[in-house]
């Protein structure tokens, strides 16, 4: 065993600690965007509620993700008789 192959083993042990990183990092900013989500949704639900009535069932959010830009789409459903006035 010459000394030439303990750093061709590092070689190649180095992209695969690359790729379990990219995996890991990939998996914790999904888990936060997650999280962020579901703080929006609820933030921005509430909001609704203090202005309309509206059914919390008939709410669908998408998120989408550009190279640049995220979007954040929510449909709320409100009843055409759901208008209070704000106070």
């Amino acid at each position: 065993m010459s000394i030439f192959s303990l750093f061709r083993k590092q070689q190649r042990s180095a992209p695969m600690a690359r790729e379990r990183l990219q995996v890991l990092l990939a998996h914790e900013r999904a888990s936060l965007e997650s999280d962020l989500v579901s703080i929006l949704r609820e933030e921005i639900l509430a909001v609704i509620a203090k202005h309309v009535e509206f059914d919390r069932d008939k709410v669908r959010i998408k998120m989408d993700r550009d190279d640049d830009v995220s979007i954040l789409e929510i449909d709320v459903e409100i009843p055409l008789n759901a208008a209070r006035l704000a106070a």
